[in-house]
């Protein structure tokens, strides 16, 4: 119960993050959000960002694998790097590959599937050719 209880509260507190992160990119303070994102990377999810920048797909994997999160947590990234798509042709050509795959690994390790998530896979097809 313990641990059900600071997971949730950790997942309360990263959707509190990524609020302030999209309301600053509609107040136009886009380096502002960045560096929120990747700080947020790095110290809640242990997510090295040159790894995220990074065009090499399995490093990626590999850091997932290895990462351990729960999937709670996994969850939460997903929403992260989904509003990350859209910036840029180049920045969604390294992010959709890698949340498609934190959505199959969602679905492959944990058999968690959301509805949400299927049609946002099919979104991210988009960016994917």
């Amino acid at each position: 119960m313990y641990r059900k209880d600071l997971i949730t509260a950790e997942i309360q507190k990263l959707a509190e993050v990524l609020a302030r992160i999209m309301g600053l990119k509609l107040e136009g303070k886009f380096k502002e959000a960045q560096s929120l994102f990747n700080e947020s990377m790095e110290k809640s999810f242990a997510l090295p960002v040159n790894l995220l920048k990074g065009a090499d797909l399995a490093a990626f994997e590999k850091w997932l694998n290895e990462s351990d999160l729960a999937p709670e947590k996994l969850d939460s990234l997903s929403e992260f790097l989904y509003y990350e798509l859209g910036i840029s042709a180049e920045r969604n050509l390294i992010i959709a590959p890698k949340l498609n795959f934190v959505y199959q690994f969602l679905s492959d390790r944990h058999k968690i599937v959301h509805l949400v998530n299927l049609h946002r896979q099919k979104t991210i097809q988009q960016y994917l050719r």
